[in-house]
Parts: C-alpha cells; structure tokens; sequence
C-alpha cells in the first residue's frame, strides 16, 4: 500500500515553519560558508581578489539558478507523485530528473568554461582582476553537474517532507568547505585557487550525502532506465524549462547591477561582494521558504486539497514578511561590526550601509515574490513567475539602477534593486493569492505524470 504524503494532514504553518527552518538552517550554514571563504580572502589583503570574486559569483549565479530551475522540476513531479499515491512513479521521475540535471547542467559548465573569458569582460571586469575571476570560475564550473545532481536528490528529500535529512545535507556539505577552506587558502598559500577547490569538494560532498539518504530511508530513488528518463523528459523539461528561465531572471538581474555597480571601482566592487554574501546568509529562510513550500503546495494539489493550498499560501506568506522585517532589523544594528570585519572603507562602506538600512528592506517584498513563484510552479502555471521575475530582473531593473545610481552613486544601485521588488512583489503576491483562491472555484483537468503506455502500469514498477 502506497504511503501517504506528510504533507496531506496536519498544521499547514507547522509544514511551512518545520521545512522553512530546516532549509534555513542548511543553505544560510552554507552560504555562512561562503562568507567565511571570503573573509579568508580578505584577508590576504588585495582587494582585486574580493572584486574577482564578486564578479565571478555574479556569473556562477547565473549557472547556479539553472540547477535551481532544475531542482525546482523535479520536486513538482516527486510531490504530485507522492500527493496522489502513486510513489513507484515518483521514484522514477526522481532518478530520471537527476541524471537530466546532471546532463543538462554539464553542459552549461562546459559553456562558461569555453567563453569565461568573455563573460567576465562582459560583466565590466578589467585587467588582473578578470583574469582573476577567469580562473576561478575554470576550476569551479567543471563540478556543475554534480551540483545538479546533489541538489535534485536533495529536492527529494524535501518533496518527500523529509526536512531534517535534507538540512543535514547541506550541513554536512557546508562544514567540509569551512573546514578546508582556510587550510587551502593559507595553509597549502593557494589563495584563491584554495577557495574554489573548497566549492568543488564540497559539492561533491553534498552529492554523496543526498544520495545515501535519498537510497535508504526513503527508498526515493529507482534503478535507472533510458525509457524512464524518456518518459519523464517531457513534463519534467516542462516545468523545468519555465522555472530555469525564472530562476535566471535574478542572476540576470545581479549581472545588470554588478555592471552598473563596476563603473564605480573596485571598492565599490568589494562592498558588493559583502552584499552577496550578506544578501544569501540574512535571507537564506527566505530562499529555503520557496523551495521548501513548493513540496507543500505539489503534494497537496495532487491530492486536490484545494483548503490546504490556500492556507499553505497564506502562512507562507506571514512566516515571510516576520522574517525579513526581523533580518532587515538585525542587519542594520549589525553593520558597524560588518564593516570592520571585513575592513570595509570609503565607498565600499556606503554601499554595505545603504544595504544594511535601505536595500534588506527590498527582501519584505521579495518574500511575496518568491510565495507567488512557488505556487504557480508547483501548480502548473511556471509561465506567470517567470513573467513576473523577469519584470522585475529584466524590464525594470536597468532602467532603475541608472536612474539611480546617476543620482546616488554606488548607492543607487542597491536603492534600485530594492524598488523592483516593492513594486513586483506587492503585484506577484495578489496575483498568486487571486490564482490559488479560484482553485477550488472551477474545473482543472487532470494532470497526467505518468510516462507514455507500455512502461506506467503500477505493478510492473512497484519496486525497482
């Protein structure tokens, strides 16, 4: 008898709090990781290092979100799976969508790698610090792939509910690279290198963890088969396909913000890179909010608890705005102290104040934008928040960021990125909210996440 998804029953703002907080706890461990790398760097004292940083994390944001796109794909097709019952299909679209990811994110690895040199240029990058960021990004896009594949097995964790394991994934992934960072760094004098190695090993760590619990106490994956995947590339590539374009909207929006940010030199540059981090390890709860309830919103429209779904929506919107509005809070009593660990000086501490005080506050109305982006991912209708993120990321975030910066400086650049999200999510939000609402209003055909006749009959799949 097919188990029944744990998201079915119970306090939907328990589910939202209990997967918000698990998440939370492992991608801002991680992203803490990454601060730490870079105050490793800084400490080298060259501030080019920190600018070719910043820029080569704005470019690896862009390859980043296409395995987020990807994650985002698989947990739809895991949950409905899992809402309706029908577990040996959710297994094998889970092996499925982790070897495409895996294809699919290699390959965009071997683009970067081939034209790194003209990415970098094109992101405002000059002299030795483009040939620094060059080299960074040579060692670390190779091992996309793998984190392809480790964050679709982790997707599955989290489509299944299992929020804990999933934390201690990431845990796990993050404490080798905070390990192993600063002895390859200063201990083998590798410098940068030294922390670009730490990324790959630490992906390849995260890999091997989601696949063990992923094989064991779940049994989530199947044995792989080319007709599985065939079967699952078509309504996975469809949800995936949307969602990479949403997911790409951000890092296009980060690349358009760090060319205007570049025009003001590599101090601004380096207050940038504090931001980036900053920006993942304060609102990491927020990122962890919109892949965690995108399990919540999948099980449940499979199963077609149409209640559930709108008070899922609801809760996940309150849970975001506490969030940030404490964030935005704790960031601007905290900024003195930021600066001077990371020796911060001129405009390079403009910019991290005008974050601290100002552009956190963007993060209040990006929550809304991130609910609205899971429910209509996890329900079918991916083409509205790739809309609305490349509103906010591509139609209006140039304009915004050199009107901006003509009458602020560095600063504007943050000031910009803070009104596109004002205005964007307050709109994405009622939208979502006026969608999940008429759910329960009006007819939706079912969808059929079954591959193609001969290979969906459920006894011939029960345990492989």
């Amino acid at each position: 008898m097919e188990r029944r998804g744990r998201f079915l029953s119970g306090s939907t703002m328990g589910h939202v709090v209990r997967m918000t907080l698990t998440g939370a706890m492992g991608i801002t461990f991680v992203f803490l990781v990454d601060a730490a790398n870079l105050y490793w760097i800084s400490r080298l004292g060259e501030p080019r290092l920190m600018a070719a940083i910043g820029f080569s994390f704005a470019i690896q944001f862009l390859s980043v979100s296409v395995g987020i796109g990807l994650m985002i794909g698989a947990v739809a097709l895991i949950s409905r799976g899992i809402g309706q019952g029908r577990r040996g299909l959710a297994r094998r679209h889970a092996t499925s969508a982790m070897m495409i990811a895996f294809a699919v994110q290699s390959l965009a690895g071997l683009l970067i790698f081939l034209f790194r040199h003209q990415i970098v240029a094109l992101s405002g990058a000059t002299g030795e610090t483009a040939i620094l960021a060059a080299r960074y990004l040579a060692l670390t896009v190779p091992s996309l792939g793998v984190m392809a594949a480790g964050m679709v097995a982790n997707g599955a964790l989290r489509a299944e509910g299992d929020g804990v394991r999933s934390m201690s994934v990431t845990l796990t992934s993050g404490g080798v690279a905070m390990v192993i960072d600063p002895f390859l760094i200063y201990g083998l004098g590798m410098g940068l290198d030294g922390a670009a190695l730490g990324v790959v090993l630490s992906r390849f760590v995260m890999l091997a963890m989601a696949l063990r619990f992923a094989t064991g106490p779940h049994d989530l994956l199947a044995r792989p088969r080319r007709r599985d995947v065939m079967g699952t590339l078509r309504p996975f590539m469809a949800i995936a396909v949307a969602a990479i374009l949403t997911q790409l909207a951000a890092p296009v929006g980060n690349y358009i913000l760090t060319s205007v940010m570049a025009q003001f030199g590599d101090q601004a540059m380096a207050g940038w890179a504090v931001v980036g981090r900053l920006t993942v390890v304060a609102f990491g709860g927020i990122f962890s909010l919109a892949g965690a309830i995108g399990g919540i919103f999948g099980q449940n429209f499979g199963a077609g608890e149409h209640a559930r779904l709108r008070s899922t929506y609801r809760d996940a919107v309150l849970f975001g705005l506490g969030y940030t509005l404490v964030m935005w809070a704790v960031l601007s009593l905290a900024a003195p102290g930021i600066g001077a660990v990371f020796d911060l000086q001129g405009p390079a501490l403009d910019v991290l104040h005008a974050f601290t005080h100002v552009g956190a506050g963007g993060f209040v109305f990006a929550a809304l934008l991130f609910v609205s982006n899971a429910a209509f991912n996890a329900m079918g209708k991916a083409r509205r928040a790739t809309l609305t993120n490349w509103l906010r990321d591509g139609a209006l975030t140039l304009p915004a960021a050199l009107w901006l910066a003509g009458a602020y400086g560095a600063e504007g650049v943050i000031y910009a990125q803070a009104l596109c999200s004002l205005v964007v999510g307050l709109g994405a939000a009622f939208w979502g909210w006026r969608f999940v609402v008429s759910l329960g209003r009006r007819h939706l055909p079912r969808l059929d996440l079954a591959p193609p006749r001969p290979y969906a009959h459920p006894d011939r799949y029960r345990r492989r």
